[in-house]
């Protein structure tokens, strides 16, 4: 029986980055994947990034050594940077990805990746003995040894495609759904609940009337996403957008008793933050003009994503709906909108390393997991692969904490507070967000990446290098005295800044909100930077009083964190609890304090009782090695 270190089911973008990143650190790893042409398929939106910290994710990802990034600079056809007139906390990227060369650019960097084998397989069991994986079983019958398991399976676990009130099996439409595995992971005591996701109907581009249409072109500056990719300005292909109008809610309207949310077909709850056009006029009856973003798919494609128009009801629902849009009259539908019911793992029963509490050695990550999104996804696919390969080795777990990433927020949300619907990544989700900004990544990130092999020593000093820049530019300033001569005065006043009574530092001038980093040349000659670096100079002087105010809490957030929970203690001896917080506690199993003061039916009281306890027991702080 063929043997390997690092086994990965599901070619998705978890499924991605957890085989690249195992492999990348020394472990012998195999994809197993249903079809070897769907790899890395953007099942739904063709885009990467965006709002809802979905860039933040990406940069992050791209910081631990992982390659959604790269793919995705490769591959776009619009970049824009959204949120501007918002606070940095929230800037976000976003990218239209041609969908066939994204694919073909992630299946090209998992072939030729070494010590990684790809593979066209359908699992449907996983080997286990003693409580610990071994392997998987194919439906063919062959049987792969690992010492860990990855399963990355998306939306196949007894999948279910819904248009209207027609069902049938599968993981997408037209792929077929894996309902042996699913059983399979019952069998070993994993306890699985439903979810659905939905995606809108595709339109012939030359079927649309761009005349009624508002334009969206793409950038006019070089942006990225991996902090490795050159700052290139490539060519941009438009979006468009358009609203609904009152025939639309109309039609809608008519059709509503054929739509899966009212006649039962869809029982799984949805994500809430992307809800289908019929369930947004079931909760907005009096909203008229929701917006729909037309979307190109590729280069050698015609077919454009209808952002906005999620639905699953019937083909001639569908087509009336369109029909009532301005612009899309007359529009020729090529692919039907349609949901997905599927069975997910209930996160609580996972560490923060993403390996099951159920069977040693089996790690999840992406909508298995109870997730929503390609980035999503991807995060936990890079951290499941980091520790699925460490584990391999012999080498205790990493994890990103809430302070440290969105990465940590996302995974301390699914195994502590666990998820009622699809979980979708939020800015407002983050207590640290001014410090989780997407321009900073690197520096949160990257020394992390390079400490477990994920980033070579090449990519690490470029980092360090704009690291020690950006200090000493920051430094510089605040030694750089601006004195309030008539020709200081004369530019502020044109800058239309207040007057100088006093001398200030170079710095005190940047915190000014109207003054930008290259308004600076006016009273100083100013450190050659890139833009990007400008940009982070920039945000760290203005925001300095809050930056400062957060990393305090900080600190006071690492002390519950640093403080160990030992994994076998007795919750239900400990008197004191209330009966809730026992049974909570047991559930969970929190490897810290921090973590216990987190889950849901756990009160500052217990944590108090909890404290003492650990006190007297003498526990002690997280393993180094383990928080990094």
């Amino acid at each position: 029986m063929k043997h390997y270190d690092v086994i990965v089911v599901g070619g998705g973008h978890a499924g991605c980055e957890a085989a690249l990143a195992a492999a990348r650190l020394g472990s012998s790893a195999c994809l197993l994947t249903m079809n070897m042409d769907t790899i890395a398929q953007m099942s739904c939106n063709p885009a990467i990034g965006g709002p809802a910290a979905k860039s933040h994710l990406v940069r992050e990802v791209d910081a631990l050594g992982g390659e959604m990034g790269r793919i995705i600079d490769r591959s776009y056809l619009n970049i824009r940077l959204l949120n501007t007139s918002r606070g940095p906390a929230v800037w976000a990227l976003r990218a239209q990805a041609d969908k066939t060369l994204y694919r073909s650019e992630m299946t090209w960097s998992l072939q030729t990746q070494s010590r990684l084998d790809v593979r066209q397989a359908l699992v449907t069991q996983l080997l286990v003995s003693e409580g610990k994986v071994r392997g998987v079983r194919t439906k063919s019958g062959l049987e792969i040894g690992a010492d860990t398991v990855v399963l990355a399976t998306g939306t196949f676990l007894r999948g279910v495609v819904v248009i209207g009130d027609v069902r049938f099996p599968g993981g997408r439409h037209g792929e077929p759904a894996a309902d042996a595995l699913s059983d399979d992971l019952k069998a070993h005591g994993l306890s699985l609940a439903r979810f659905q996701t939905a995606t809108p109907p595709r339109i012939h581009a030359d079927s649309v009337d761009y005349s009624k249409l508002v334009e969206q072109p793409g950038t006019d500056k070089p942006l990225r996403f991996s902090f490795d990719s050159p700052p290139l300005l490539r060519k941009q292909w438009p979006c468009w957008y358009t609203r609904t109008t009152e025939n639309t809610i109309a039609a809608i309207a008519r059709h509503l008793s054929d739509s899966p949310i009212e006649t039962g077909s869809v029982s799984g709850k949805g994500p809430r933050f992307c809800p289908s056009i019929d369930r947004k006029v079931v909760r907005f009856p009096d909203k008229h003009d929701h917006q729909i973003f037309l979307e190109p798919e590729g280069t050698y494609t015609k077919e454009l994503y209808c952002l906005g128009l999620t639905t699953a009801m019937p083909e001639a629902a569908q087509e009336e709906i369109l029909h009532s849009i301005p612009g899309l009259e007359q529009a020729k539908i090529m692919r039907m909108g349609y949901a997905v019911e599927y069975d997910y793992i209930i996160p609580s029963q996972l560490d923060p390393s993403l390996e099951s509490k159920v069977l040693d050695g089996l790690f999840t990550a992406g909508q298995i997991n109870g997730t929503s999104g390609y980035e999503e996804a991807a995060a936990q696919g890079i951290v499941a692969g980091i520790n699925a390969a460490r584990k391999s080795q012999g080498l205790k777990d990493v994890y990103v904490s809430r302070a440290q990433g969105y990465v940590g927020v996302l995974i301390d949300d699914l195994v502590t507070k666990g998820t009622e619907e699809p979980y979708r990544m939020m800015t407002s989700k983050a207590e640290y967000r001014l410090m989780l900004r997407q321009d900073n990544a690197d520096m949160r990130l990257r020394p992390l990446g390079y400490e477990i092999g994920l980033i070579d020593s090449v990519r690490y000093e470029a980092f360090a290098k704009k690291r020690d820049q950006l200090n000493e530019v920051l430094e510089w300033m605040d030694s750089i005295q601006v004195s309030p001569t008539e020709e200081v005065r004369r530019q502020l006043a044109n800058l239309g800044s207040g007057d100088l009574k006093k001398a200030v530092s170079l710095g005190d001038i940047l915190r000014r909100p109207e003054v930008r980093y290259s308004d600076l040349h006016h009273f100083a000659e100013l450190p050659d930077l890139d833009g990007e670096t400008a940009e982070q100079v920039e945000i760290e002087v203005k925001f300095k009083g809050y930056v400062e105010r957060q990393q305090r809490q900080i600190e006071a957030f690492k002390e519950l964190e640093a403080v160990a929970i030992p994994r076998d203690m007795d919750f239900h001896s400990i008197k004191g609890l209330r009966s809730e917080a026992k049974e909570r506690l047991a559930e969970i199993r929190p490897r810290s304090l921090g973590q216990a003061s987190r889950i849901a039916g756990v009160s500052p009281a217990d944590i108090n009782v909890l404290s003492i306890v650990l006190k007297g027991v003498g526990a002690g702080r997280v393993s180094e090695e383990r928080t990094l």
